[in-house]
């Protein structure tokens, strides 16, 4: 929790936050900006949106394959990095719905073409480009050749259009983007993932990357004394070896977006559900209450006439001081969204609803 900035002190700002992390999973864009704000000092909802419009963050396929926040920076030598492992996976896919080199070539030209001087096009308005040019573009088939176009470094995010997402051409959002020679970037991925994710298993950082786990060796090799390894429980854990603060306070409480990373960034999560909580494998991925670095149950929000509903629940083992800390939470999600934030829904016994006021 302390190298991902959710206890001690926090990012300076979201760029850093993405940066520091390598990247940031983000196929919900909502939940995934809630994930930097938690993790940043003092930014908000709309200051994040006004960020991602300006290309300050780009949001992009890289790893696994997914979206994510990288820093434009980084974009281009991490797309390069893993993208073969990424089309490795879509090749089935791409099979079915004949999708070859010579069509890519051709949809590639298209994009480059309608993307040129900074314009920015939805996915369906793409989709009507590509049919202009007898490019069957339906359904399934306009978001691989979208996907190619972002694995081969031709496009990324635009500015949204309301409440719709755009493409741009990666060369004009990031036109200064680094070039980095593969062992050199797998280095630099290793170094990030340790030190922003750590400690944490190579089994960890295969799973995050879409790499190899010789690859995460070599990565750690290369960072020498930038990383250091304890074995717990005889598993072998790799961290930045820098002084480790003191114990964070009691009963802090977290509510994790949907694919967070203090969750999705790891394939061994056995010790981060508190016994006290039956959860099933998918429910990891969604919303969840995280006290002390441990899931204790899940939330959900939804939109209401005078802000925002956070229902909780069912919630295993909390206390008066978990109560609290969820209330903590609660206002800092309010802080972020800039709207008043009603969280009910608590499955605890009468007495602590009473001792505690909870709706």
């Amino acid at each position: 929790m302390t190298a991902q900035r959710l206890a001690g002190p926090p990012f300076s700002s979201p760029v850093e936050a993405v940066a520091s992390l390598g990247a940031v999973q983000a196929q919900d864009y909502a939940g995934a900006k809630w994930a930097l704000g938690m993790r940043t000092h003092g930014v908000s909802d709309a200051e994040l949106d006004e960020l991602f419009d300006a290309g300050a963050l780009l949001r992009t396929h890289v790893m696994r394959p997914t979206w994510h926040f990288v820093a434009p920076d980084d974009a281009a030598w991490l797309l390069r990095l893993t993208a073969p492992r990424v089309k490795a996976i879509m090749a089935p896919y791409d099979r079915r719905l004949e999708i070859d080199a010579a069509l890519l070539r051709r949809s590639h030209r298209v994009l480059e073409t309608v993307l040129r001087d900074g314009v920015h096009l939805t996915r369906a308005e793409i989709g009507a480009r590509f049919r202009a040019k007898d490019i069957d573009a339906t359904g399934q088939r306009l978001g691989h050749l979208v996907s190619h176009a972002e694995l081969d470094g031709i496009v990324a995010s635009g500015r949204r259009k309301g409440k719709q997402h755009t493409y741009a051409l990666l060369a004009e959002r990031a036109p200064k983007a680094r070039q980095l020679p593969r062992e050199e970037a797998v280095a630099e991925l290793a170094l990030r993932f340790f030190t922003g994710h750590g400690p944490a298993q190579l089994v960890d950082w295969a799973w995050w990357s879409g790499l190899t786990v010789a690859d995460g060796r070599r990565g750690i090799a290369s960072a020498g004394s930038a990383l250091v390894s304890e074995v717990v429980g005889g598993k072998t854990y790799w961290s930045s070896p820098r002084e480790r603060p003191a114990r964070a306070k009691r009963g802090l409480v977290h509510l994790l977006p949907n694919y967070d990373e203090l969750l999705i960034a790891y394939r061994d999560r056995e010790s981060m559900v508190d016994a006290s909580v039956q959860l099933a494998a998918a429910s990891i991925i969604n919303h969840v209450v995280v006290r002390d670095g441990r899931v204790f149950g899940g939330w959900k929000r939804t939109q209401a006439r005078d802000g925002v509903v956070v229902e909780v629940g069912p919630l295993g083992g909390f206390d008066d001081v978990a109560v609290a800390g969820l209330h903590e939470a609660a206002r800092k999600l309010s802080a972020f969204l800039g709207r008043h934030v009603q969280v009910t829904g608590l499955d605890a016994d009468p007495q602590l609803r009473e001792r505690t006021g909870w709706a």
